[in-house]
């Protein structure tokens, strides 16, 4: 079985924006994600978030391409109710932090999943998530 890595907004939106200050980082992940033979996964919220910047920032034109392209290219999952659950209490548990509800989901189902997650956020170390660090 393939390992698994869930994407978060920061590096799916990166690859798609070629004045992204990220876009050559994420276009050289994603290749290695692919060497490495990962099963490439996106969260349906994390779905809808990027997609929302990729329409809002780079227009329809550019927004329609990339839900083909991404729809086509990676897998695709949702959250149980349980994961949503468990996502509002990890927010509630770090009030005192700017941790959101999409970053808190995809959180708790990496640690369902056993899977790593491809971002560039630092709120994922605060929610003690596992994250995909690949090597320099």
């Amino acid at each position: 079985m393939r390992r698994l890595v869930l994407v978060d907004t920061g590096p799916v939106y990166a690859a798609v924006d070629p004045d992204d200050q990220l876009h050559a980082r994420a276009q050289h992940e994603l290749k290695r994600l692919a060497r490495d033979r990962r099963q490439v996964v996106l969260v349906y919220p994390t779905l809808l978030e990027a997609y929302t910047l990729v329409l809002y920032r780079l227009g329809n034109r550019t927004a329609s391409q990339w839900l083909q392209e991404i729809t086509a290219g990676a897998a695709l999952i949702n959250p149980d109710p349980v994961d949503y659950r468990a996502a509002w209490r990890r927010v509630l548990e770090l009030a005192d932090q700017p941790v959101t509800l999409f970053d808190a989901t995809v959180a708790v189902m990496a640690t369902r999943l056993r899977a790593e997650i491809w971002t560039y956020d630092h709120h994922f170390d605060i929610l003690r998530a596992p994250v995909w660090r690949p090597e320099a």
